[in-house]
């Protein structure tokens, strides 16, 4: 700091103003005191700066996959809020294995982040107790908690699952077939109630040959999908619990002869250009509601933890309007 402020000509306290973002120094002196530090090549160290402030300017995100489109936007307006706030978001995948997601959020609270964003993937979240009350502020995202009371940001699985699968009834269909995530996931168990809840309110029956829960990798779904078009009382339409069985269930109706009504739940890219009607959840407004969640935490808001849900949206765009055949 001598050494910048004797090549900028100003005092110890402008260049700590300056370092630090604090107000009361003109532009032209913040320039000088910038253009020292450049040319000198210092940086900030943040080591020392986290043991004076007792704050690391960093929060942690654990998603269920990166590689998953649906995580993108939440992510970026996750680093979104965090930049508006100067924090580094650092972001890890669990690959929906709780062990992993427990070891990841450990590591990240081992590092000191001053907060963590989680998306479950499992069911026992105990083990951040001690992190929490230690002052690390925690928000759920996605899917709540389990085992401890938190902040929470959802969207309204069940009843955008039921909006779809009425609008499907209200063209016609009645065997209707779902295809969901593994049923331990909350989202997958939300929108399997959904379903139900809206064939029970149009006095329809369900064969459970029509539901179908399991790994959404390709394969299982395009063998669930061709079981539900082919057996003794096939469906004319389908619902699709999340982006990934959505893309299998159109390629599957792609070579399927007669014309099949279909809903799924999330948006996918293209699917406006080929006119796939969603149940649309807004990702960045997950995110960007979550991350805003954990910095008032952060900034020291005291209050009960809260479960915020999100409703989604219903896009008509061509295949849940096709009539049954």
């Amino acid at each position: 700091m001598k050494d910048v402020a004797a090549r900028a000509g100003v005092g110890l306290k402008t260049v700590s103003r300056v370092v630090n973002g604090e107000p009361g120094v003109t532009a032209d002196t913040e320039r000088r005191v910038q253009e020292a530090i450049d040319s000198l090549g210092f940086r900030r160290n943040d080591s020392a700066r986290v043991l004076r402030k007792g704050r690391t300017a960093s929060i942690g995100l654990v998603l269920e996959d990166l590689a998953d489109p649906f995580y993108g936007p939440l992510s970026r307006a996750v680093e979104e809020v965090a930049r508006t706030h100067g924090a580094l978001l650092i972001n890890g995948s669990s690959a929906e294995d709780p062990d992993r997601e427990q070891e990841l959020a450990l590591a990240l609270c081992a590092r000191r982040v001053d907060g963590l964003i989680v998306i479950p993937a499992g069911s026992d979240h105990r083990y951040l107790e001690p992190e929490i009350r230690a002052g690390i502020a925690t928000v759920f995202v996605d899917r709540p908690a389990g085992g401890i009371r938190a902040d929470t940001v959802l969207s309204d699985s069940f009843g955008g699952a039921r909006e779809g699968v009425a609008h499907l009834i209200a063209h016609g269909h009645r065997r209707i077939g779902f295809l969901g995530d593994r049923p331990h996931i909350h989202t997958a168990t939300e929108r399997l109630r959904g379903y139900r809840a809206a064939m029970d309110d149009a006095g329809l029956p369900v064969d459970e040959a029509w539901v179908s829960l399991g790994p959404t990798d390709p394969g299982p779904v395009r063998a669930a999908v061709t079981a539900m078009l082919t057996g003794p009382a096939p469906v004319t339409a389908l619902f699709a619990g999340n982006n990934r069985v959505t893309v299998t269930a159109v390629r599957v109706l792609a070579e399927h002869p007669a014309p099949v009504a279909l809903v799924g739940f999330d948006d996918i890219e293209l699917a406006d250009l080929l006119g796939i009607t969603v149940v649309a959840q807004d990702a960045a407004a997950l995110g960007r509601t979550a991350a805003e969640r954990l910095f008032r935490r952060l900034d020291g808001a005291e209050e009960p933890p809260a479960r915020i849900e999100l409703t989604p949206t219903l896009i008509p765009r061509g295949t849940g309007e096709i009539p049954p055949a």
